[in-house]
């Protein structure tokens, strides 16, 4: 096995017991940068002698019997919104052209304070809105899209570039690119993970977290990221540490675990084989002792106009200078959508804040008699590249766009903690993904449930060879 091959946690043991340098594991990375990065575009830039400074640190460090714990020496990817001091933040976008960090994002501090060793930023959809990453291929398939807007952090670390990432997501960006690559991603609850310093879609539904290959490593991520930063309004301290633990004793026993199964919504026009993926894992996770509860997803009709109404405008505010200023470096269709959101009433606007509370509420109510929901992350695998609309059974269309945003938007709106797990593969042989949400700060529960399933040996974290 390459050392790029090894999970965070495996490879955190193998540098503790000396098989393994973090030199050996940046080296791998970025080899295996070097080997894929023509076919996938993962990255907006390598960063390989940063990466290898930090990897000779991190040994000295750990020679010297410093360890800063399981992120110590690992080759991490950051999306290209988040600050690096000294480093462009282009949110792939040429609006940004030149611009370069002054300070390192809350974020890239803590990873940095972990001792992780930065090999790269990695392509956003342009400053994260849309849901496909364009420049960036399928890490399972080249000629299918990436998902996004955190498609270069998943397919980094499904291609093996780098053990772990950090995307963002404000409608499902990184749930959706995680499905679509076969790789684990955690959407943290509101206000948990800091966002001082990381580009702005919609204030009030963005949330930064990682991407991993397993749920455990999501966990060790996790823990290192948390944690109150007054310089985001929103940043939270959360009321107990439990949000930061992993498995626990026995990690396949989920014997009195209430897991909610939607008889509306979520399985609303899903692809059937996505449909059944899913419900093969719910009924793995009964298997495990867990308890399946029918849970009936309240305001449905709602969700579309308020996540609609609360994004659109937002982010026209935030990018209203340069909207004015330089509209012809804007891509069309995000500048089409800036546009927009100018149109939008202050009324509007308000009407979803009040649909958002309303939801959010509603959302609590129903986590009272149950510890997580399980559906797919979205409807759908990963089409093929250019393609715009999907045709479902009934004879509906949807865009893509709305297809891949529809199942993963609640759990912005409400704030609640939301994972992407594996659960099997297409007839294309193209990953599906299972999404379990919880209650506010209820990350260990989920964490919990998605390695009990994990560890049945049907996820998987590495695209094959043939594909990245």
């Amino acid at each position: 096995m390459e050392p790029y091959e090894l999970t965070v946690a495996e490879a955190a043991e193998a540098v503790r017991s000396g098989l393994v340098s973090p030199v050996d594991l940046v080296d791998s990375a970025l080899a295996r940068i070097g080997r894929v990065e023509p076919r996938l575009r993962a990255f907006t830039a390598v960063t390989a002698d940063r990466a290898r400074d930090a990897a000779r640190r991190a040994e000295a460090e750990i020679a010297r019997g410093t360890h800063r714990g399981p992120l110590h020496g690992m080759p991490v990817g950051l999306k290209d919104l988040i600050d690096v001091a000294g480093l462009a933040t282009t949110a792939s976008s040429r609006v940004r052209t030149g611009h370069l960090a002054e300070a390192d994002s809350t974020v890239a501090a803590r990873l940095a304070s972990a001792g992780a060793a930065l090999v790269g930023k990695t392509h956003t959809h342009e400053f994260a809105y849309g849901l496909t990453t364009p420049q960036t291929a399928n890490a399972w398939d080249p000629d299918r899209v990436a998902g996004g807007s955190s498609g270069g952090s998943a397919v980094a670390v499904a291609a093996g570039s780098a053990a772990f990432a950090l995307g963002t997501d404000t409608g499902g960006s990184i749930r959706v690119p995680a499905a679509l690559n076969g790789v684990v991603g955690l959407k943290p609850t509101y206000g948990l993970v800091p966002r001082h310093g990381v580009t702005s879609l919609s204030w009030s539904l963005d949330h930064v977290g990682p991407l991993t290959r397993t749920v455990e490593d999501a966990g060790l991520v996790l823990a290192a990221l948390v944690g109150h930063d007054p310089r985001d309004p929103a940043s939270v301290t959360a009321p107990a540490a439990e949000h930061r633990q992993g498995p626990g004793t026995d990690p396949t026993d989920l014997t009195g675990l209430r897991v909610g199964v939607p008889g509306n919504y979520f399985f609303d026009r899903v692809d059937p084989e996505v449909e059944a993926a899913v419900r093969r894992a719910i009924g793995r996770l009964e298997e495990l002792g867990a308890r399946l509860v029918d849970v009936e997803i309240p305001m449905t009709r709602y969700i579309r106009a308020t996540h609609w109404g609360l994004m659109v405008p937002e982010a026209s505010a935030y990018h209203e200078r340069t909207l004015r200023a330089v509209p012809d470096l804007y891509e069309a269709d995000i500048r089409v959508l800036l546009e927009a959101g100018e149109l939008m009433t202050a009324g509007d606007y308000l009407r979803a804040q009040r649909a958002r509370t309303l939801m959010g509420r509603a959302w609590r109510d129903m986590l009272e008699a149950v510890d997580l929901i399980a559906a797919p992350t979205v409807p759908l695998t990963a089409v093929e590249s250019g393609r715009t609309g999907v045709t479902w059974g009934d004879g509906s269309v949807e865009s893509v766009a709305d297809a891949y945003v529809r199942l993963s938007a609640p759990a912005n709106l409400t704030g609640v903690p939301a994972l992407s797990v594996p659960v099997g593969l297409d007839p294309a042989g193209l990953p599906i993904g299972m999404q379990l949400m919880g209650r506010p700060f209820g990350e260990a529960v989920l964490l919990r449930a998605g390695h009990a399933f994990e560890r049945t040996g049907t996820a998987r974290g590495l695209a094959p060879e043939r594909a990245a």
